[in-house]
């Protein structure tokens, strides 16, 4: 976890089992982002400008959260010692790490990204300049999701930096405040300050990008008058590729993107999340909770006070309601159950974790036309060979 709380800002462990803090790492400015690197190092970095690279030879901690800084580091968390990796010419506001090729990644508000070897000794290896500051980043597999200030996207290929492989305009109208990618490769998800969220595919094709679409949330009616709260966080889960959002108004939500729906909204938090992460299994979702200055300092008076919380997560996060949702809207109409039946057969083999027993149900369902039900056994057939169930 990295914060920027008062004068002693500060990157810390935990060890959630025990529920107690294992170390403590000050910095020497607010820290705007920390992440994992080969488990058994961590790196942060923010207001300061430099990167720092953090040695964890006992691992305690299981997630890391973003929040203010601008250096990298590396820290040993049994001596708690701080290593210093390099620079950027103003705050380093995301970091993320490949472990593919063991390399770490920086972006800045210099209008940079800057790749490093934690090994080497001199751990920078390249600088890549951009058109505007970088606000976030996300990367899965190979691929790099850069968001930049006015509602610019670089999409790179990281093992071929010399240019982006795609470059997009954000399809939210206004500053986008979080980002990540899908646990399957296939996009990415953005959220905004205006209350919304944008679900986006990787595939240039038309046929891919007809498939990208935004929709409202953490908005609330008081009063007849519409409140709109940003999307602070975005988290996608390891296994099942439903994704969490987190907002200002305090609340974290699960949703399938796949059908569009909200499978879940957890109990409202005292103030808002800047800051949600799955650990690596899923099973778990942490929860930072701090105020945001969305009120300025007239809020601040009265902010709660910051804390995590750790939450086990259960079938809400399965979509398992997918195909319940097929079946309930399918109904008897022909048209819905061709378009029903071309939506299963488009099933991804991480969705075979999942619905192995759900297709054999839409198999047996009596409404449900022949083509449906073909496909339906089809897909049972495909996710027990893969041994899924």
């Amino acid at each position: 976890m990295s914060s920027s709380d008062g004068p002693a800002q500060t990157v810390r462990f935990y060890d959630i089992t025990a529920n107690e803090q294992k170390a403590k790492f000050d910095h020497r400015a607010a820290v705007l982002a920390c992440t994992f690197g080969d488990g058994t190092h961590a790196y942060s970095g923010g207001l300061d400008m430099g990167v720092r690279e953090c040695v964890v030879f006992l691992l305690f901690c299981v997630f890391a959260f973003r929040m203010l800084m601008a250096m990298w580091i590396r820290i040993d968390l049994t001596t708690e010692k701080v290593t210093f990796l390099g620079q950027h010419e103003n705050a380093v506001s995301a970091v993320n790490y490949v472990r593919e090729q063991n390399v770490l990644i920086t972006g800045s508000w210099d209008q940079s990204l800057r790749f490093w070897d934690p090994r080497a000794e001199t751990p920078g290896v390249s600088s890549h300049t951009l058109p505007e500051r970088v606000y976030h980043m996300d990367v899965v597999n190979h691929t790099l999701v850069v968001a930049m200030a006015s509602r610019l996207f670089h999409i790179y290929d990281v093992r071929k930096m010399s240019e982006p492989a795609q470059t997009r305009e954000s399809s939210l109208k206004f500053m986008t405040r979080s980002l990540a990618c899908m646990a399957d490769g296939q996009g990415y998800a953005i959220g905004s300050v205006e209350g919304r969220i944008g679900v986006e595919y990787f595939d240039p094709s038309q046929e891919a990008q007809d498939k990208k679409y935004a929709f409202k949330c953490h908005r609330q009616a008081i009063d007849d008058v519409d409140h709109v709260w940003p999307v602070n966080a975005l988290a996608f889960h390891p296994v099942y590729n439903t994704f969490a959002s987190a907002g200002s108004d305090g609340t974290v939500s699960i949703w399938d993107h796949k059908v569009k729906k909200r499978l879940r909204q957890y109990p409202k938090y005292a103030t808002a999340i800047p800051s949600i992460a799955f650990n690596a299994d899923g099973t778990r979702l942490a929860v930072g909770v701090s105020y945001t200055w969305d009120d300025g300092e007239e809020g601040a008076k009265t902010a709660e006070r910051p804390a995590i919380w750790i939450r086990k997560t259960g079938e809400e996060v399965k979509a398992l309601r997918r195909v319940a949702f097929l079946l309930s809207w399918a109904a008897s109409d022909g048209s819905k159950q061709r378009k029903a039946t071309k939506y299963l057969a488009s099933y991804r083999p991480i969705d075979g974790l999942v619905y192995g027993h759900e297709a054999s149900v839409l198999a047996n369902a009596p409404h449900c036309n022949s083509g449906l039900r073909d496909t339906a056994v089809s897909r049972r057939t495909s996710c027990l060979v893969g041994g899924a169930e």
